[in-house]
């Protein structure tokens, strides 16, 4: 059986399972003759007839078919062999190397790029019962994430300041949203919106703050290799925005944990 008779026989059942699938003929392998496919140009032609953007930091998951990830990962390690080929590294004989095309296909699906592949975590909210209305900060949350014009880490730590509005959602939400959004090739401006476009979908608050300060390996490791250069950055929304004391609180409880953690 080929790829392509794979992608047939799990479009019509794992179509149903996506919201921008189900009802569609989105999920329909297109096919010339009896010449199979590559998974990625089918996904590619799938997103393209739906208009849908694909670009290094957006999320593409409703538009894979159920299996259509391992098909996609086993391509993308096709591909990074003939990398180390082309680089002169000799993946036959050198057994360092030998299994690296698997582990960084691997890696890129399933690990550091992982936010475009897979579905946002579920998160549940809450009813504000008590009607809270005091602003609270979350951090510092970790930043992994790559510089979409290297493919290379950046490192840091985030802060999210929050005054309630109607929904509430428990803290460690707040790491496992931020996870989902950095694990994709970004660079550090938009990641900070994406984020915060995410938390005022989920929660709706009255106000918004997140700060990120980060390290990027493409000015430290490569390029001015400036080892200490770090950016900083930070989105207010709502309430924050409108007040400059509360901004002002907000910047205030994020240097007093900076400060407890040295």
């Amino acid at each position: 059986m080929t790829a392509l008779d794979d992608f047939s026989s799990a479009t019509s059942s794992a179509a149903s399972t996506s919201p921008v699938l189900a009802g569609s003929s989105l999920g329909r392998i297109p096919t010339s003759g009896s010449t199979a496919r590559s998974i990625s140009s089918v996904i590619r032609a799938r997103l393209e007839t739906a208009g849908a953007p694909y670009l290094a930091n957006d999320n593409v998951a409703d538009y894979l078919l159920d299996g259509e990830l391992d098909l996609l990962q086993k391509e993308v390690a096709d591909r990074v062999r003939e990398l180390l080929r082309t680089l002169l590294i000799d993946i036959d004989r050198d057994h360092n190397t030998e299994e690296t095309a698997e582990r960084v296909a691997k890696m890129y699906l399933q690990e550091v790029f992982k936010g475009r592949y897979h579905r946002q975590p579920k998160i549940a909210s809450f009813p504000n019962v008590k009607q809270l209305d005091e602003i609270y900060t979350v951090g510092p949350i970790s930043v992994r994430s790559a510089c979409s014009h290297h493919l290379v880490p950046i490192l840091g730590n985030c802060w999210i300041g929050i005054k309630p509005g109607d929904r509430v959602i428990g803290l460690s939400k707040f790491a496992r949203v931020a996870d989902w959004v950095f694990s994709r090739p970004h660079i550090q401006e938009e990641a900070v919106m994406i984020l915060a476009d995410e938390i005022e979908r989920l929660c709706e608050p009255q106000g918004l703050a997140i700060l990120i300060k980060a390290q990027h390996y493409c000015m430290k490791w490569r390029g001015v290799k400036e080892p200490q250069t770090s950016m900083v950055n930070s989105v207010v929304r709502g309430d924050f925005r409108l007040d400059p004391n509360l901004k002002a609180e907000f910047f205030e409880l994020v240097k007093q944990q900076q400060s407890v953690l040295g």
